[in-house]
């Protein structure tokens, strides 16, 4: 094997998507020090851990919205930030947290708006992308919400509505910052079963973050267990989910069986009176 070989064989087993070493702070503050993390290509990977360990801050500086004081995320072998913005667009599309629509927009023309990477000056909107826009409304049941005002729907309707946008985009890479957020139990189901069929019949690489740890031990291939900034276990789900890593992540007492639908890890919480009588003897050991 050549010089030229050897190159392109480590090329290709190099990740799209990565951070290496990265702080990440607001301001002063920071949230993570020396996070390295690799995503998969063709994975559906999700990040949990508990509230304010960095989750929705590690994604936010995947996608490009916030930039390392230290480190790099890397996008296809290049720092992200170096890449020109509708080339990144086209590449990794982001369905953030807190999405604000403009007054007076309705569901049709926002979902359209996925459809701006896309465009130049010698490609407008064609029939391609009105195909595209009314598939991702379908797929993500807004589709006779088209003519309605997106500030008059439901939280439920308009996560909806903004899935179909990020849908709309296109892009091989697609993260979603709590994507069942407002949702009730069916629809969680309903979109975690979409970005499911998105990972295995088109082969895009997914990034979730999810607060539900039996969800995201279900449907992700790749799991990412956050703790104060830190990576503390990742892998797969079967390999990684324990009771030991649920209690040092969560500080919650469980056992983990196999679900009986999917045979994936399920976390059972201890019962009340369980913890209770476990942290009294933990109480009285501390005195001894």
């Amino acid at each position: 094997m050549n010089g030229a070989e050897n190159k392109n064989t480590r090329r290709s087993t190099v990740n799209r998507l990565s951070a290496e070493n990265v702080t990440l702070a607001y301001d002063q503050r920071v949230i993570a020090e020396q996070l390295s993390v690799e995503i998969p290509d063709h994975s559906f990977t999700v990040v949990v851990g508990p509230n304010a360990c960095g989750k929705s801050t590690l994604l936010r500086a995947l996608s490009r919205m916030l930039k390392p004081a230290e480190g790099r995320v890397l996008l296809d072998g290049q720092a992200i930030h170096s890449l020109p913005a509708k080339k990144v667009a086209r590449t990794l599309g982001l369905l953030p947290q807190s999405s604000i629509a403009p007054d007076g927009i309705t569901v049709g023309d926002l979902v359209a708006r996925g459809r701006y990477p896309h465009q130049s000056l010698l490609r407008q909107w064609s029939a391609e992308d009105e195909r595209v826009v009314r598939e991702s409304m379908a797929r993500t049941g807004v589709a006779d919400l088209a003519e309605r005002y997106v500030d008059e729907l439901s939280g439920g309707q308009r996560q909806r509505v903004w899935i179909a946008m990020a849908l709309a985009q296109e892009t091989p890479l697609l993260l979603l910052d709590e994507p069942t957020t407002y949702l009730d139990i069916q629809h969680q189901i309903d979109v975690l079963d979409l970005c499911a069929d998105l990972h295995e019949e088109q082969g895009r690489t997914l990034v979730a973050v999810l607060h539900d740890l039996n969800h995201a031990a279900r449907y992700a291939t790749h799991l990412i267990a956050l703790r104060e900034g830190r990576v503390i276990a990742q892998g797969a789900p079967k390999d990684i989910v324990t009771a030991e890593l649920v209690e040092q992540v969560f500080g919650l007492r469980c056992q983990v069986i196999d679900d009986p639908e999917t045979g994936t890890p399920l976390v059972v919480p201890a019962a009340r009176a369980s913890r209770s009588k476990a942290e009294a003897a933990k109480r009285e050991a501390t005195k001894v």
